[in-house]
């Protein structure tokens, strides 16, 4: 697939990013929302991140076992919608699928390697993933993870957004012993993620891999870069 030149971020969007967006009013400004989305972000009054906590003047982090002052330097987790309103608030754009995967596992010299760091299987130093962690991890913690293209965080440490809705590839066929997965869920109404998150298996590493939610569904560890042209 030809893909056109783009600049992305070379990690992901951290809480601390995030919460210039929120201090900004990020989550006041209909203009940063689809018309639905801001209906739905009104409905649920939601002014932060899910996993986000307010005490006056201080935010704190949920984890999964206890509540910490916010890691500033931690990818922030939130739904598509979220993304893509902070994305415009920047203004740039969520990666497409194809931007992701070029930005991941391209080369300047055209060659194409199994992950981002080459072509040898995953190691702890390359990524947050495969049940190391519980949580994230700052987004600068493991450099021996970076692309050819000097991306770093791509595998790992939340699963990343993209602006692809979820669909067969040309020639998909589902496995006859399982027809519904994951054709049931070609209904225009799921984004494509990529990468992995703390609690991916290795096995799930590699770059064929695709999961994929609901744009507004906010208990997912769901981490986002941008882009622009």
């Amino acid at each position: 697939m030809n893909v056109p030149a783009f600049a992305i971020d070379a990690y992901k969007v951290t809480n601390g990013q995030f919460l210039e967006f929120v201090r900004q009013g990020g989550y006041e400004q209909a203009s940063l929302w689809t018309e639905a989305d801001w209906d739905w972000i009104q409905a649920q009054g939601k002014k932060h991140p899910q996993f986000w906590v307010r005490r006056g003047d201080s935010w704190f982090y949920r984890t999964m076992f206890v509540e910490i002052p916010l890691p500033l330097d931690w990818p922030v987790y939130v739904s598509h919608t979220e993304a893509a309103a902070y994305a415009r608030w920047t203004k740039k754009a969520l990666p497409s699928e194809a931007q992701w995967h070029r930005a991941a596992y391209g080369s300047p010299a055209g060659v194409e390697h199994a992950f981002p760091w080459g072509d040898n299987a995953p190691a702890p130093a390359n990524g947050n993933f495969d049940f190391k962690s519980w949580d994230p991890a700052p987004v600068n913690a493991h450099p021996a993870g970076r692309s050819s293209y000097s991306i770093e965080d791509l595998l790992g440490n939340g699963w990343e957004w993209t602006s692809t809705p979820f669909e067969a590839f040309p020639g998909f066929q589902p496995f006859p012993f399982y027809p519904g997965y994951s054709a049931n869920f070609f209904d225009g109404k799921h984004y494509v993620m990529k990468g992995g998150s703390p609690r991916a298996a290795g096995c799930m590493l590699r770059r064929s891999f695709r999961n994929w939610f609901q744009p507004r569904y906010p208990y997912v560890y769901a981490a986002f870069r941008c882009v622009s042209t």
